[in-house]
């Protein structure tokens, strides 16, 4: 790449992180804890030592490295619960109460809604505005945090159903078409929560007004409980599957945004536009 094109990149680079740094009046590279000013230096540290894209990477795999474990704290738990027999007073009169609203135009309108985060659906959607976003913003942000976000909560999912091998709902209580694989954790519930949520921060932080931020977090919130509460109507999954994945879902989210935060928090420092 020519001087001039390193010039071009590193303007942008210089542009997008000006606009992505505060929401609401609020300097997303300021960290206000103790905690937050350490992983800051810290980062700081890292990326000095082996590139602008460093601690990003470093966090991300400490992220759902803490991700996984929160998993297993929840499927421990679980099972404390599970032999005490307290599930049973959550779970079964949730999909009980679920099976007297059911109607058969419901069934297909629910069952069509819920593919939509499927295994098929859910990718497609999010690579479609994963590529929107990325072109709009003429940045590669997008796609590092929408990637990020949907292979971290992929792996939860894949690594969180053998691990503790929870039975689905019986499939005389299930509209089909019946699944079989484990039901710890719901990987609808999950990823539809990480990817709406992923999604929503990276549109708030381009939006001016706290009315639009709103009606974005509520658009997001809104997708992320009607697709984990789905798979409870259809009898595919147990109330506290979808509880636990909307969890570990937003964890798993505090984390990628968190990683954000502090690449937005190097490249300014490094620019030299915050004395901390």
């Amino acid at each position: 790449m020519t001087t001039e094109g390193k010039e071009s990149v590193e303007t942008g680079v210089r542009g997008e992180v000006s606009q992505d740094r505060f929401v609401a009046g609020q300097d997303l590279t300021r960290w206000k804890s103790p905690v937050g000013r350490t992983m800051a230096r810290s980062a700081e540290w890292v990326t000095g030592l082996l590139g602008p894209y460093a601690a990003l990477v470093i966090t991300l795999v400490a992220g759902l490295g803490v991700a996984l474990c929160l998993a297993s704290v929840f499927g421990e738990v679980y099972e404390s619960v599970t032999e005490a027999d307290g599930v049973a007073g959550l779970d079964d009169p949730v999909l009980a109460a679920a099976k007297t609203v059911r109607s058969p135009a419901l069934d297909v309108a629910v069952t069509a809604y819920t593919n939509i985060g499927g295994t098929v659906g859910m990718p497609i959607i999010a690579v479609g505005i994963m590529i929107f976003l990325a072109t709009r913003r003429r940045s590669w942000t997008p796609v590092i945090l929408m990637l990020a976000a949907g292979l971290g909560s992929l792996v939860i999912t894949i690594l969180g159903k053998p691990i503790f091998g929870r039975t689905r709902p019986d499939m005389a209580d299930a509209i089909p078409p019946y699944e079989h694989s484990a039901s710890f954790p719901s990987g609808h519930s999950l990823n539809s929560i990480v990817i709406a949520g992923i999604v929503a921060y990276l549109i708030i932080l381009r939006l001016k007004t706290m009315r639009a931020r709103v009606i974005t977090v509520v658009v997001a919130a809104a997708f992320a409980l009607t697709m984990g509460l789905s798979r409870v109507y259809l009898g595919h999954h147990w109330l506290t599957d979808v509880l636990a994945a909307w969890a570990i879902g937003i964890a798993w989210l505090a984390l990628v945004i968190t990683a954000h935060r502090l690449y937005l928090t190097v490249r300014t420092r490094r620019q030299g536009a915050v004395v901390s």
